[in-house]
Formats: structure tokens, sequence, C-alpha cells
């Protein structure tokens, strides 16, 4: 028997279990269709009570990914998705935490939430203390102190890069993509907000201080309740044991935020990989060469290098010992387009496009981040006919460079031994 919303909405009765998923799914994107349109969301709450039973994170995510694919905007889904989980709030907080057995990445990420909960309840009471004492008087106690607190809140990029590298290219290929991208872009309100919060304190206005950490500690644990009732529980449904074999590899080179490394995880143990064919030669334009050679020339060099073939497919980085930007194994097959968040698409995909049509051969950046002066520069491959075969990125760490002066003719290492420049 179909059920038509609208009969129920006017006429509600007992909450309804849908044995039809597909129909389940249609009401629940109708709900936040309603809710898109500026519906009220008690209102919502009410129906949405009066018409289903339960939902699960993973069908969220769906309903969101079929509504994008339908065409409500991504910025629109971004906005409202707190709204979204709101109205069905109760039913989330009934469905079980994911479960996962220690050293498998579920748990490691959920691990690290409850390391950062702890931090954002420590940052939260020292903001209570600055903001219930009269005049301030332990200000500058209270203020070192929240330098350390965001200190250690900045390692939550790391958390953010493993859902970023190992979860988000996983979902993609299984055809989920929406909500991924919704995420993302949250994940960069946060790193700014984060930023933003580190220089008030540091400029030492209580009043900034106040308002700016309140609200990225808010953004934070509401991140935390996304990823456990809706992240988690849909990768947990959707990825196989190979899929988080692939996870744990590259959790392993990102690492970890608060947390020690993650002890050995069963399902990781297995056949050993067949050993890549390192004598092969490979005949270049001005030599010969083995794979393993050339592998050691790309990882030796001193600048970090990514290659996007025709397609925009990510083929290969670099694994040098210290990459400027991380990356893990999840970016190769994935396309460029998502490996950025939503905001520098467009960027993305304009010099791409100069670079297909010939328009431009070369596109250069430089920022400053963490006390370094980074330049990024792309470049435009092609082959001897002209056609184009793909994009290289490479940044290199250049503030050693900036600072150099004079000449140096003479090699130098016993001076650089003793501790001089």
């Amino acid at each position: 028997m179909t059920i038509d919303p609208k009969t129920k909405l006017a006429n509600p009765g007992p909450a309804t279990a849908f044995t039809d998923r597909a129909a389940k799914k249609e009401v629940l994107k109708d709900i936040i269709r309603d809710l898109h349109r500026g519906g009220d969301v008690d209102a919502l709450k009410q129906r949405f009570a009066g018409l289903v039973r339960d939902v699960s994170g993973a069908e969220i995510g769906a309903m969101e990914q079929e509504l994008m694919a339908e065409g409500l905007p991504e910025e629109e889904v971004r906005k409202l998705c707190d709204v979204h989980v709101k109205v069905f709030a109760e039913s989330l907080d009934a469905q079980p935490a994911p479960q996962a057995v220690p050293g498998h990445p579920l748990r490691t990420l959920a691990d690290e939430n409850r390391a950062l909960e702890t931090l954002v309840a420590e940052t939260r009471a020292v903001l209570d203390h600055v903001r219930s004492e009269p005049g301030h008087r332990d200000w500058a106690a209270d203020r070192a102190r929240l330098a350390s607190l965001a200190g250690s809140l900045a390692l939550i990029e790391r958390h953010y890069l493993k859902k970023e590298n190992q979860l988000f290219p996983r979902l993609e290929a299984k055809g989920v993509s929406g909500p991924s991208k919704v995420m993302w872009a949250v994940h960069d309100d946060i790193r700014a907000h984060l930023k933003e919060f580190r220089r008030v304190v540091e400029m030492g206005d209580a009043a900034l201080v106040l308002n700016t950490g309140s609200w990225v500690l808010q953004e934070i644990s509401d991140m935390v309740g996304k990823e456990e009732k809706v992240l988690f529980p849909m990768c947990l449904e959707m990825f196989a044991d190979a899929d988080w074999v692939k996870v744990k590899k590259g959790e392993e080179e990102i690492g970890y935020a608060w947390i020690a490394p993650a002890p050995a995880w069963p399902s990781a143990a297995g056949p050993a990989a067949p050993a890549a064919d390192t004598g092969t030669d490979l005949h270049l334009d001005t030599g010969v060469l083995t794979a393993e050679q050339v592998d050691l020339m790309l990882t030796h060099l001193p600048v970090d290098i990514s290659f996007v073939d025709e397609n925009d497919t990510v083929r290969y980085y670099s694994a040098t010992a210290e990459r400027i930007f991380p990356r893990s194994p999840g970016v190769i097959g994935r396309k460029v387009q998502n490996c950025h968040p939503p905001k520098s698409v467009d960027v993305v995909e304009r010099i791409l496009a100069a670079f297909r049509s010939g328009e431009r051969d070369e596109a250069a950046f430089w920022i400053e981040s963490q006390g370094k002066f980074i330049h990024i520069r792309y470049f435009a491959m092609r082959d001897k006919q002209g056609s184009y075969r793909g994009a290289l990125e490479v940044t290199q760490d250049v503030t050693a460079i900036r600072g150099l002066k004079g000449e140096r003719r003479l090699l130098d290492w016993d001076r650089k031994a003793d501790g001089e420049v």
C-alpha cells in the first residue's frame, strides 16, 4: 500500500514503519525539500515523527546525495545540514553508535573524537572563567592557557585529513559524493575559525576571544555529532573489508590527533602485496633508468610533485619524507576536483580548462603557512604532438631560498656541522 505523505500529515496517526526503503527515503526528501523552502522546524519534526519510526545516518547521507543530484545547490545543503540533523535528532540519538575493534580506522576516528571532546571541554572551562571573572584579573594566565589549548585544537587537521583523503574518496567510488562535499566545506569553515581564534588570543582581546572561541567550539562539537551519527554509519554500511584495509594504510601515513598510534588491526593483516618490478628498464628520451631509480629520484627531489592525467584523474604523488601538504593513497584514481575543498574547485576547473585549451601552460601561487613561504606551481604537460596529457603540481618550501644573500662558491659542510648557517 502506498502512503500519501500529505494525507498522513492532515490526519496523523501512529508512526509508520516503512518496509520499502525507497518510499521511506522519498518521505525524508519531501520533508527536507519543505525545510529548504523555509518550513517550520518544529512542525517538520512532528511530521517526521508521524511518518516514520526511525532514520539512520546512512539514510540521511543518501537522501542528501539524491537531492543534490536533483539540483538542490550544494551550498544550500551545507547551510542547512545542521537543521537536517536537528529535525532527525531524536531518531539519530536512538541509533547505537557504530562499534569497531581497537585498531580499526573507525575506532581510531572515534577515539580521536573522545580526546577532542575532552579538549573542547577544557577550552570551554577556561572561556567560562574569563566570562565570569570580574575585571579579568587572571586574564594573563587564562590567555596563556587558551593559546596552548588552541595549539592542541589545531591537530584537528590530521583528523579531517583522514576523512578527506581516506573516507571521502571511497564514498565517491560508491557513487556518494554530496555529503562529503558538504562536510569538507564545514571543515574549511572550522579551519578558518580556529585560525582566527588563535589570532585573537594572540591579540589579547578578551571579548573577541570569548565570541570566536565559543563559536568554533560549537562548530567542532556539531561536527563530531555529524561524523558519528551520519558519516561513520554510512561508511560502515557501504565499505567492504578491503576498503577499510586501504583506509588503515592511509591513516598511518597521515598520522594521529591527540592519541597514540592505533594498535594493529587483525583484518589489515593478510598476504603481502607483490613487490614492484624495480629492475625493469625504462627507456627515456635521454637515458635508461629502472623503476626503482625513477621512484628514488622523485622522492628525493626538494619539491612535492602530484600528477593529474588528461582526464583529471590523480595518477601519482611523490611520497617524500615530509610533504608540505599531506597526501595518502586514497587520492590515487580520484578526480582532482574532489581532492580540493568546494570553495577551490572553480579555480581548479579554470586552470585545467586553460591548460586543455592551450591558453595557458603554467599557473603559480604562493602562500605563508606556519612560518613557511610555500611556492605552488602547476604546469600543463603536452606530448611531442602538442596534445594535452595532464597537469603537474610542484610545491616547494622556499623560505630558506628567499633568505639567501651574497654567494657561496665553496663547500661549507664543516661550518654547518658546527651549527653555523
